[in-house]
């Protein structure tokens, strides 16, 4: 059995943190043990600290379960979505 030492992350991109980002998703390669938080750190270096100010205010989904810890590891193959507070009216 081979222990990989970096999990991939398929994560999606909504409302502003899609402007901010310029994409709607994208993979995104961390070393194995990463958490939620390290995602969000990669994020913002690979798309600027316009991302990042956006981040700070985000929830986020993991495989379709609200994260409220973002110390949570991430898991190879799994699905981060990136959620903005959402205005309504």
């Amino acid at each position: 059995m081979e222990v990989s030492d970096k999990v991939t992350i398929q994560v999606r991109y909504f409302a502003g943190a899609r402007a901010a980002s310029g994409v709607d998703e994208e993979l995104l390669a961390l070393p194995a043990g990463s958490t939620v938080t390290d995602a969000s750190v990669a994020m913002t270096e690979r798309h600027g600290e316009k991302l990042g100010g956006v981040l700070t205010a985000c929830s986020f989904l993991l495989d379709g379960i609200a994260v409220r810890v973002l110390a949570t590891r991430l898991s190879d193959g799994g699905q981060l979505d990136v959620l903005p507070p959402f205005a309504g009216g």
